[in-house]
């Protein structure tokens, strides 16, 4: 093969290659926002506190954001997607969450050095869009422990649940529903948390 023949054969391959991935479109990607409940808080503790990142399943644990039409079928939303997997977003936003209220000593995760008094452990049963009868509502159910670093004993337990309905039928009204009900999840923890400290 002579080099003019091989110089167009790349050209020709390069030029399909840029024709395939300008076809794909990207998946818009979406946040939870941090909840800001400053004000609905009362009081104020000095004790440091711990947020595990939270448990499970697998198709929670990812960045697809879970449509269920019937009790027993999962699906995802269309053309979506997280910005992280949701229980590192979830964490993280929790901790912005207690760091909101300025009415904690201090806050953070694993591995940030802190004299830990009360670890936060997590597990999200559900985040979810349910269009389950034709309905649309966000739900999101989230199980909270929360244990005394020093002995290991666990103070107390509550499972908090939100839901929400949803506003329109754009992917971003589906995500907005979720969003508006982590915000009152989170403020609920946020409440229980320090009530208990």
């Amino acid at each position: 093969m002579t080099s003019a023949a091989r110089s167009a054969l790349f050209a020709a391959l390069a030029t399909g290659l840029c024709s395939c991935a300008s076809l794909s479109t990207p998946p818009d990607t979406y946040e939870i926002s941090a909840p800001e409940i400053a004000a609905a808080q009362k009081g104020a503790t000095r004790a440091q506190l711990l947020i595990a990142e939270p448990t499970a399943i697998k198709t929670l644990d990812s960045d697809h954001i879970v449509v269920k039409p019937t009790p027993y079928t999962v699906e995802f939303l269309g053309n979506s997607q997280w910005s992280d997997r949701l229980p590192r977003m979830v964490q993280l936003r929790l901790v912005q969450a207690f760091e909101n209220t300025g009415r904690v000593g201090a806050v953070g995760v694993p591995g940030q050095g802190l004299a830990i008094d009360w670890q936060i452990v997590t597990e999200i049963r559900q985040f979810e869009i349910d269009v389950a009868g034709g309905g649309r509502s966000a739900k999101i159910e989230i199980a909270v422990k929360m244990l005394n670093d020093r002995n290991g004993v666990v103070r107390a337990t509550r499972v908090f649940d939100t839901v929400e309905p949803v506003r329109g039928s754009a992917n971003g009204d589906y995500v907005a529903a979720l969003d508006r009900a982590f915000d009152r999840t989170a403020g609920d923890i946020v409440a229980w948390t320090m009530a208990l400290i």
